[in-house]
C-alpha cells in the first residue's frame, strides 16, 4: 500500500480506494473529507489516470491551491499542475476561454463583478427612464440572478406568465426588458457576470453536443466537494460532464447545506442516488476537530431536523470544556465579555490571537465586537467587508487593464475615460452611449470613428476623446511584448493616476498609494509564478480573471496573528481553537426573515451546526437581552438553539430565562371542574432580602460649604481621592487624576489604560477601587 494510505483510517481508505463508479461520501464535521478527496486524486494517479482527465471541483479557490500543493507532494509538482482543479466559476472560466467563440464571446472576455453588473443595471433603468425607487438596483440584479441559476433565460421569461405577472404585482412591469437589455448590453462588451459562467456552460454544453462530448471524454474522473451547496445550474452540468463514464464521486455533508438563499439545493445530495445506479455510500463520522463536549452538543441540536440523511458523528478526543453559555444586558457589554474573555484566555493560558474566532449572523454585529477589541488593544480582523480588489483605486487600475484586453468593456471604459480628469464630462459620455446604442457599436469603436457618425459633440472635446483612444491603443500595442507587471506599472504611471493620488497627502490618500503599490507587487509574484507553468496563457488575462474570481478569504495575506471576526456563512470550511457565536437571540439567530417555513428555519439550525463545529477546544454562545437594531434598543429573548442544547454539555455562566414560562393558570380550568378546585403554583420561595438600616440623621449637620476641608477628597462616598487606582469594566485600569463637584453631581477626572481621560458622574460610574 502507498505510504501517504497508511495515514487514513479504515472510513476513509474504502472511499479513497473506490476506483470506478458513482460514489457519495456523507462527511461530518471535522472527518477529514478534505483529506479523502486529496488522497483519492493522488491513488488515481497512481493507478495509471492521467491528470488531464481528472475534474475537481472546490468551495473556493484557497482549498483547490491546498489540495493541489498536498498532491503535489505526493505525485510531483508536474502532474499536479496538470490537474482541472478549482471553484466551479474559475473551472468553467476557463473553459469559456476556449470555447466561448461557439456562443459568439472573445476568448478575453471580461468577468463582471457585483459591482460592474449593478452599475451597468442602474445605467439601464436610467436611460429607460424608470424609477430607481421602484426598479431598485440591488433587487433587479438579485432577481436577474436567480433567474439565471435557476436557468430561466430572456427567452424563457417571456415565456412564463407567471413570472412577469408576479414582477407586475410587485409593480416592476419592466423586469423582462431590463433583462433583455442587460443580456444583450453584457454581449455587446464581451463581458459575462458570475451568474454566465454557469448559465452560459450549461448553454454551451446543451447547444453544441459536440462540444459535450469532447469534456465528457476529457473528464474522466469527476470529484465535487461541498455537494450539498450545489444550485440547480451547478447540478445540471456535472451531470452532464459525467454521463458518459459516469466515475462520479460527490463529497458533502447535509448538515452544512447553509446557501440556499444563493440557490443551493440540498435536494441535489439528499437524491444523489437516485440519479445514477449501483451508486456506492460511505460514511465518515469520525471527527478529528472537536472535543467531545462540542461533537455532542452539536449533534442534539441537528437532531430536531427533520430533513437529514442518516449518520453518527462521534469523536475519540478528549472530552474538553464544556460549550459556555453567557448572558449580557446589551450588545455593548456582549463585546466586552467577549474581548475581556479573549484576553484573560491569552494571559493565562499563553494562546495567540488567530486561536479566536467570533462569529456572528449578520455583518451589523461586528461594531460592538471591534469596539471592545480595539479598547483592549486586540488585533483583529473582520472578514466579508470590502475585499482589497473592489477598493477605488484598484478597481481604477484594473478597469484601464481590462480596457486594454477587451476595449469593447463598456464599463471600464465609462470609469476611466475622464479618470483622471481629461475635461470629458457626463454630457458627452451620455452622448456616447446613446450613440453606441443607436449605430449597434461598442463605445471605444464609437471612438475611433467620431470623425465620421453624427454625434453633438464640438472639436475641442473630440481631440481629447481622440487622445484617449491613442492612449488605450499604444497600451494595446505594449501589451504584446510586455509582460502583465511590465504592463501596469506603465499604465500606473503614462494614465496620471499616481499623479492623482499624489495629489491627496492626507493619510486615505497615502493609504490609496499604497493599495496601488501593493496591486503591483500582487502582479510581479502573479507574473513570477507564471513562469513555472508550461500552459500559462495571456498572463494579464489570467491575472484579470484571478481578480475577477478572488474571494475574501483567498487574498488572505499579512500578520496572521489576529481575531477572526465573520458572518458564519463565510467560516465555512475553517476552524479554530477558541470559537465565540455571538448574537444568540430569536429573531437574529435564528433570522426573523427565515422562520416561515419548517424548511427555512431547518437552514439556520444547519448554519448555527456549523458554527459549533467550527470550534476545536473551546465554544461559548452569547446572547444579550437588549440589542440596538436598525437605531433602536429593542428587548430580545435567547435562542431557541441554546435550549435545544442537551444540558449534559453546557456550563451556563449566566442564568438563560425560561422563554417558554408555565401558564400561571392550571390548564384544568378550561376543563371541567369547579373553579374552587383552580390552584396557582406555589411562588418560589427567595431568600430574604437583607433591608438597609433606617437612616437616622446626624444631629448637628454642617451646611455643605462648610464641610469642604480639602478639595481632593470626594465627599460623596468618602472613598475616593486622587490618585487612587481603579476599575472599571468598560474602560479597564486607570488613575483618579482630579475630583470635583458636591453631593450626586461628584464627577473623577480618570486616565484609563484603554479609554484615555474620562470624565465620569460618580453616582452612575462602577468603580472598583484597586489601591
Amino acid at each position: 500500500m502507498e505510504k501517504y494510505l497508511s495515514q487514513l483510517n479504515d472510513a476513509q481508505l474504502a472511499p479513497t480506494l473506490q476506483k470506478d463508479g458513482p460514489m457519495i461520501v456523507i462527511a461530518g464535521a471535522g472527518s477529514g473529507k478534505t483529506r479523502v478527496l486529496t488522497y483519492r486524486i493522488a491513488y488515481l494517479m497512481s493507478q495509471g489516470v492521467d491528470p488531464f482527465n481528472i475534474l475537481s471541483l472546490t468551495f473556493t479557490n484557497k482549498a483547490a491551491k491546498e489540495m493541489k500543493g498536498r498532491i503535489a507532494k505526493i505525485v510531483g509538482d508536474g502532474e499536479a499542475k496538470n490537474l482541472w482543479m478549482g471553484t466551479f466559476h474559475s473551472v468553467f472560466a476557463k473553459i469559456l476561454r476556449f470555447e466561448g467563440h461557439h456562443l459568439g464571446f472573445p476568448s478575453n472576455f471580461t468577468i463582471y463583478d457585483t459591482q460592474d453588473s449593478q452599475k451597468l443595471l442602474g445605467s439601464i433603468i436610467k436611460e429607460m427612464g424608470l424609477d430607481k425607487e421602484i426598479y431598485k438596483t440591488k433587487q433587479i440584479y438579485s432577481r436577474i440572478s436567480s433567474y439565471k441559476n435557476s436557468l430561466i433565460t430572456v427567452k424563457a421569461y417571456f415565456r412564463n406568465p407567471e413570472l412577469m405577472e408576479a414582477d407586475a404585482m410587485a409593480r416592476r412591469p419592466k423586469t423582462g426588458e431590463i433583462y433583455q437589455e442587460y443580456v444583450d448590453r453584457c454581449f455587446k462588451a464581451g463581458a459575462m457576470d458570475f451568474d454566465d459562467l454557469l448559465l452560459r456552460t450549461n448553454e454551451l454544453l446543451t447547444r453544441f453536443p459536440n462540444v459535450l462530448a469532447q469534456y465528457q471524454d476529457k473528464f474522466r474522473y469527476i470529484l465535487v466537494d461541498e455537494y450539498q451547496d450545489t444550485n440547480h445550474s451547478q447540478y445540471l452540468i456535472v451531470r452532464a460532464l459525467a454521463d458518459r463514464f459516469q466515475n462520479i464521486c460527490v463529497v458533502g455533508d447535509d448538515a452544512q447545506s447553509i446557501y440556499a438563499f444563493r440557490g443551493a439545493n440540498i435536494n441535489n445530495i439528499l437524491n444523489f442516488q437516485k440519479d445514477y445506479d449501483d451508486v456506492k455510500l460511505f460514511r465518515l463520522e469520525q471527527n478529528y476537530r472537536s472535543t467531545k463536549n462540542i461533537v455532542g452538543a452539536a449533534n442534539s441540536v441537528i437532531e430536531h431536523n427533520k430533513t437529514k440523511l442518516d449518520k453518527i458523528v462521534w469523536t475519540a478526543n478528549d472530552i474538553g470544556e464544556k460549550v459556555k453559555v453567557h448572558r449580557s444586558l446589551t450588545d455593548g457589554d456582549e463585546g466586552r465579555y467577549v474581548a475581556s474573555t479573549i484576553w484573560d484566555n491569552k494571559m493565562n493560558n499563553q494562546l495567540i490571537n488567530s486561536d479566536f474566532a467570533v462569529l456572528y449572523r449578520t455583518n451589523a454585529q461586528s461594531r460592538a465586537i471591534e469596539d471592545a477589541l480595539r479598547k483592549r488593544d486586540i488585533p483583529y480582523r473582520v472578514y466579508g467587508g470590502l475585499s482589497f480588489y473592489q477598493r477605488k483605486e484598484i478597481k481604477d487600475v484594473t478597469a484601464y487593464l481590462r480596457l486594454v484586453l477587451n476595449p469593447a468593456d463598456e464599463e471600464a471604459l465609462k470609469r476611466v475615460i475622464n479618470y483622471p480628469g481629461r475635461g470629458i464630462g457626463q454630457t458627452t459620455i451620455d452622448r456616447l452611449v446613446v450613440a453606441a446604442n443607436g449605430y449597434g457599436k461598442t463605445i471605444f469603436e464609437v471612438l475611433k470613428n467620431i470623425d465620421n457618425l453624427e454625434i453633438n459633440i464640438n472639436s475641442g472635446t473630440k481631440n481629447k476623446l481622440k487622445d484617449f483612444v491613442v492612449l488605450i491603443e499604444s497600451y494595446q500595442i505594449m501589451n504584446q511584448t510586455a509582460n502583465a507587471f511590465e504592463l501596469a506599472e506603465h499604465v500606473v504611471k503614462s494614465s496620471g493616476l499616481i499623479n492623482e493620488f499624489n495629489k491627496d497627502g492626507t493619510p486615505e490618500g497615502v493609504a490609496r498609494l499604497e493599495n496601488v503599490q501593493e496591486l503591483l507587487n500582487g502582479i510581479k509574484d502573479f507574473v513570477e509564478g507564471q513562469i513555472e507553468l508550461a500552459d500559462a496563457g495571456d498572463s494579464l488575462a489570467e491575472f484579470l480573471e484571478d481578480v475577477a474570481l478572488a474571494t475574501d478569504l483567498d487574498g488572505d495575506k499579512g500578520d496572521p496573528n489576529h481575531v477572526a471576526l465573520m458572518t458564519i456563512h463565510l467560516a465555512k470550511g475553517l476552524e479554530f481553537n477558541h470559537v465565540f457565536i455571538v448574537g444568540l437571540e430569536e429573531d437574529l439567530f435564528p433570522s426573523a426573515m427565515s422562520m416561515n417555513t419548517r424548511s427555512e428555519l431547518e437552514e439556520e439550525r444547519r448554519l448555527f451546526y456549523v458554527a459549533l463545529t467550527r470550534a476545536e477546544k473551546q465554544a461559548y454562545l452569547t446572547y444579550a437581552l437588549s440589542r440596538y437594531r436598525w437605531g433602536k434598543l429593542i428587548d430580545a429573548e435567547p435562542s431557541r438553539f441554546i435550549e435545544e442544547i442537551d444540558d449534559e454539555y453546557l456550563d451556563i455562566l449566566t442564568p438563560v430565562n425560561d422563554r417558554r414560562q408555565n401558564p400561571m393558570l392550571s390548564a384544568d380550568i378550561f376543563g371541567d371542574i369547579e373553579p374552587s378546585q383552580i390552584r396557582f403554583k406555589k411562588p418560589i420561595k427567595r431568600k430574604s432580602e437583607v433591608k438597609p438600616p433606617k437612616f437616622i440623621p446626624p444631629a448637628k449637620l454642617k451646611p455643605i460649604g462648610k464641610s469642604i476641608g480639602n478639595p481632593d477628597v470626594n465627599l460623596f462616598d468618602g472613598k475616593l481621592t486622587v490618585g487612587n487606582i481603579v476599575e472599571h469594566s468598560r474602560f479597564g485600569k486607570g488613575e483618579v487624576l482630579k475630583i470635583e463637584g458636591v453631593g450626586t453631581d461628584t464627577k473623577a477626572e480618570i486616565n484609563f489604560e484603554h479609554g484615555g481621560v474620562k470624565k465620569l458622574l460618580l453616582r452612575f460610574a462602577k468603580l472598583d477601587v484597586l489601591g
